[in-house]
């Protein structure tokens, strides 16, 4: 009787405190919102059943999905006195327009028998440029969803990660768009990748992205909350079947279970722990058509080429330049530079490349100017010979040859010329006459004493080993002329240094991306020149083997393997910026140590 009589005064209580509980009507706002974002307005009821719900369009955005219902009861015993609560959320998932301030019209709901009405509300809509630029690697910031049922468990339909690519089949080289996209019905308090997908036999451009869960999608007939994780492009290195190997997370979920509360059901939120891997990607690369023409380097997509000669006049000893433009869509980032033949008789200097690329879609626009300085030693007439440009084009699935002018120069006198030994004489023809020595009055006499001195003879050999000298050396500068594998190969290590200068430069700069993204250019492509192989060509399986074959060391090859997938791992690893350091060092002593590797 007594236990009776408790739960009768339990119950009163209760009830009373529902009775007493106050109704409100009112709206959530969204938080930091820019451009072209999703977002989601919440209007929560509490304390009553809603009916006759009445929500006005937001001018200026576009609605996309809503309402979502959700309801929320807890109930509490604090000091002593029992507090019940209950509310009610009606969410609808807006797509924001331009850049401005934005109001939430007043909404109403009856209840009790009385309408309630919730106060206009403005916001602000702020520029796509304002958004701040985010690490790669970050936990992904998510909107309270509250799609899910109580007391449900989350399963592989619920929360899941794909990996997206833009097609399935493609060339050798040719852009392949990739996006890692998050798919969840469930409120997301935590999530962090520990393993990401693997891009073996691909070179990778990275896109920034901001991950954020505000976009509604519809994905095998049922909706969800999505966010995209990562954004690249793939450029394969080989033909064959490519798999993009699974990436592995792990992720906090909120759920909502039905708790008896005496006489009562309430919901009341708990934190899930569950590990999701996402699907793996397949890519069918197809090898490019042989036999390649003379002149390709490994370029794929569509491009256009333009030179032009800077200055009118030339004269010797002053440094003239040269710029080559090459435009397009494709793998531009990994052209090689042209090899443009200068007459023998000029000086050349280290070229300097820029490069500029945007992406649009799947697709990568870009430019590489690249600026050649050559300062004319000798006067004359000479001929810039004109250079070729090879790419293949993946839609018409055929090579094209592009071609620049020939450029006729003119090198006249320069001030700093020195005077030529021809030039002296008739100088001294003209000149005063006490210039002139007349010597011995014997001839006979003057050359026998010239010969039989010691000084004469001496001479006389070191002229000769001069001119052998300078034959051999001049059938060497003739021979590496001619061979354009032979120039490559002799310049790879000069080419590479630069570039790390440049990754070295970025990595004090603190910027991780263009730093890795720079070390794997010089190491690339000092790989493609030693070997005289193009970057296509070049892969993990065949680099060890062909170095072997050429005679380089076991361990030099290993430490260069060993950078290579440093470089990839960063890139896509939290904090690896804090690895520059280690990684320019690696990569700066496996190039000396090939380079001074005995075969």
């Amino acid at each position: 009787m007594k236990r009776f009589s408790l739960f009768i005064l339990l119950g009163t209580l209760l009830i009373c405190q529902n009775v007493f509980a106050q109704v409100s009507f009112s709206v959530q706002p969204p938080t930091r919102v820019y451009e072209g974002d999703r977002f989601p307005i919440t209007f929560r009821l509490s304390n009553a059943d809603g009916s006759d719900l009445s929500v006005s369009q937001i001018n200026g955005c576009t609605l996309l999905y809503g309402p979502s219902v959700s309801q929320r009861q807890s109930y509490q015993v604090t000091n002593g006195k029992a507090v019940s609560s209950s509310s009610v959320e009606y969410t609808y998932y807006y797509k924001a327009g331009k850049a401005g301030q934005y109001t939430i019209p007043a909404a109403s709901v009856m209840a009790d028998g009385k309408r309630y009405s919730t106060k206009a509300v403005s916001f602000t809509i702020h520029e796509s440029a304002d958004r701040d630029k985010p690490a790669s690697q970050r936990p992904v910031n998510v909107d309270d969803v509250d799609t899910q049922t109580a007391g449900r468990r989350v399963n592989s339909d619920d929360v899941f990660v794909r990996i997206i690519l833009s097609k399935s089949s493609a060339y050798e080289q040719e852009a392949i768009g990739c996006t890692i996209k998050l798919y969840t019905k469930y409120s997301i308090s935590s999530f962090m990748p520990t393993k990401q997908p693997s891009f073996d036999g691909c070179l990778i451009q990275e896109l920034d992205v901001q991950p954020s869960l505000n976009e509604m999608e519809t994905y095998n007939g049922q909706n969800y909350m999505t966010a995209v994780l990562k954004r690249c492009i793939i450029f394969p290195q080989k033909s064959g079947k490519l798999t993009i190997n699974s990436g592995n997370y792990d992720i906090s979920v909120v759920q909502y279970d039905n708790v008896n509360m005496g006489m009562f059901q309430v919901r009341q939120p708990r934190e899930a722990r569950i590990k999701v891997s996402s699907n793996t990607g397949s890519l069918n690369i197809l090898p490019l058509p042989q036999p390649q023409p003379d002149g390709f380097t490994g370029a794929v997509g569509s491009f256009s080429i333009d030179s032009r000669m800077v200055g009118n006049t030339f004269r010797t000893n002053d440094p003239a330049t040269l710029i080559y433009t090459i435009k397009g869509t494709g793998n531009i980032k990994y052209v090689k530079e042209p090899e443009i033949d200068f007459p023998t008789e000029f000086e050349q200097y280290t070229p300097k490349s820029d490069i500029q690329t945007e992406v649009h879609g799947n697709e990568v626009y870009g430019s590489m100017t690249v600026e050649y300085t050559f300062v004319p030693q000798s006067v004359g007439d000479f001929s810039i010979g004109s250079d070729k440009f090879v790419y293949f084009n993946p839609q018409s699935k055929q090579y094209v040859t592009l071609t620049t002018p020939a450029y006729s120069i003119k090198v006249a006198k320069g001030l700093s010329t020195p005077v030529s030994a021809e030039q002296k004489d008739v100088e001294n023809k003209n000149s005063d006459i006490r210039h002139i020595h007349l010597g011995e009055k014997n001839p006979q006499q003057a050359h026998i004493l010239v010969v039989t001195k010691g000084w004469y003879w001496e001479l006389y050999a070191g002229l000769l080993v001069l001119t052998v000298a300078l034959i051999v050396i001049n059938r060497r500068q003739t021979k590496l002329s001619a061979d354009v594998t032979g120039r490559r190969t002799a310049k790879a290590s000069k080419v590479a240094k630069r570039r790390l200068k440049a990754a070295e430069a970025f990595m004090k700069a603190g910027n991780s991306e263009k730093f890795y993204e720079e070390m794997l250019r010089a190491l690339w492509g000092y790989l493609s020149d030693k070997l005289s192989m193009p970057v296509s060509q070049l892969s993990r399986e065949n680099i060890s083997s062909t170095l072997a074959s050429k005679g380089y060391s076991e361990e030099s090859t290993a430490g260069l393997v060993e950078v290579l997938d440093d470089c990839e791992m960063a890139r896509y690893t939290p904090d690896s910026s804090s690895r520059m350091d280690n990684v320019y060092e690696k990569g700066v002593n496996v190039i000396n140590n090939l380079e001074n590797c005995k075969r």
